[in-house]
């Protein structure tokens, strides 16, 4: 995975992220929408509401509350893949919904739901923390549109994927590296750089306290970095 320089496969140095684009807009019909790359991953988010809730006892008289589908398209991998939401696309939905939770006032919109739809058109390793940085870009612009003055959005949120690939913290990992990396880690950071989610698992080799704090430094500067391409595309 990495040559006697230190450089990976598609030629990036250890510590630097895939081609990153991500885009605001490009859906009419939905209240928000980004469309994100990273590398050969290829992302579509859809964000409507806040509206009614469906069935109506699921609404909360107090808040408003978060939805999310994420979905891999048949064709997003290699072998295609059952249309049907699978067990793993359930979990990722659930997860990505707890990530970006703390990036919206939902509070302020009682009574109704705010629905987050995310498209894997492309999927080469990362799509969750993919997913959830175009995902508040999304979710940026459809409350945007409902509070003009910004009052339901508390913090830009933005996610990176890391492991360790021989010995080394290697950033935004990819199908292939993410399959064969001794540790893989993925990280949702607020704009202020606070936690909100570690999920790391050591299952081909255990990692250090420093291996942690080593990969939580990487990840802090990718995250501040995507979140100033967040704002750069919301303007």
């Amino acid at each position: 995975l990495l040559d006697e320089n230190g450089i990976r496969c598609d030629g990036r140095k250890i510590d630097e992220p895939r081609k990153i684009v991500i885009k605001a807009g490009g859906l009419k019909n939905a209240d928000g929408s980004a469309y994100i790359e990273f590398g050969d991953n290829k992302i579509l988010v859809g964000v409507f509401g806040p509206r009614d809730v469906h069935p109506k006892h699921m609404s909360n008289t107090d808040t408003g509350i978060l939805r999310v589908r994420y979905h891999m398209e048949p064709f997003s991998v290699g072998e295609r893949k059952r249309p049907a939401p699978s067990r793993r696309e359930i979990e990722i939905s659930k997860v990505i919904k707890e990530a970006l939770e703390p990036a919206v006032m939902l509070e302020k919109f009682p009574r109704t739901a705010v629905d987050v739809f995310i498209e894997v058109l492309q999927a080469d390793g990362g799509t969750r923390t993919a997913s959830i940085t175009g995902g508040c870009v999304a979710l940026f612009m459809a409350l945007k549109n409902h509070h003009d003055d910004h009052r339901a959005i508390k913090s830009h949120i933005a996610a990176v994927s890391l492991g360790i690939l021989n010995g080394q913290v290697a950033l935004d990992l990819d199908y292939k590296e993410d399959s064969s990396a001794e540790t893989d880690l993925n990280l949702v950071m607020t704009e202020g750089l606070e936690l909100i989610e570690i999920q790391g698992t050591g299952e081909e080799a255990p990692f250090t306290r420093d291996e942690l704090n080593d990969m939580l430094e990487v990840g802090s500067a990718a995250i501040a970095d995507l979140i100033e391409k967040q704002k750069a595309c919301l303007l």
